[in-house]
């Protein structure tokens, strides 16, 4: 993959990039100036970040992988730790598919009836490829959804959920939370890379 420089991020008017996240120069970013992306966090290519007036608020740690889709007019946070498999899609905003407005951005807002919302990825949150989440969305902490799913809703922390309508399937351990701590002291130790 090909990195944009510091330079370029300088130009582009990021929110804030961290100097150590890696954005990918064949990845798109609009309105970056509401765009931010914490420590150690990855971009990969053909991804498209579209910050909405909420803005797109990526944390430390965070990767979200070739060709994700990240838009809309509410914020999209993803916080630390959590990460998105390729094509992977989360929307802020939707159209009203009942009939009763007119649809898509050719149209004068006020002939739409677009509804926006919030969407949370928590802390250490998994999602697996080609799923969808819709506005409104709040993964909590170290959930997982699985690839191939639609979610739209509150999803509780630790849990495992699939399908369409995503549904819950079981508990995730909890052994990630003592990895991170482990990492967070090689990191504060100095160590580029953490023993395994």
């Amino acid at each position: 993959m090909t990195w944009l420089t510091q330079d370029e991020i300088e130009r582009m008017g990021f929110a804030s990039v961290a100097a150590d996240a890696k954005l990918s120069a064949k990845a798109s970013y609009f309105n970056c100036g509401r765009i931010a992306i914490g420590s150690r966090s990855r971009v990969d290519d053909f991804s498209i970040l579209s910050a909405g007036d909420g803005g797109v608020v990526i944390g430390a740690n965070v990767h979200v992988a070739a060709f994700c889709f990240l838009a809309g007019k509410a914020e999209i946070r993803l916080e630390d730790f959590s990460g998105l498999s390729s094509r992977v899609s989360v929307y802020s905003s939707t159209d009203d598919y009942s009939g009763a407005v007119l649809t898509n951005p050719t149209v004068p807002e006020e002939f739409t009836g677009v509804r926006s919302a919030p969407v949370l990825i928590g802390r250490h949150v998994i999602v697996g490829s080609g799923s969808v989440l819709l506005p409104g969305t709040q993964m909590g902490e170290g959930a997982a959804l699985g690839a191939l799913s639609l979610a739209n809703g509150r999803y509780e922390a630790f849990g495992i959920f699939a399908g369409i309508p995503a549904r819950r399937l079981g508990e995730r351990q909890h052994d990630l939370l003592g990895k991170e701590l482990h990492y967070m002291a090689h990191l504060r130790d100095g160590d580029e890379q953490p023993e395994r």
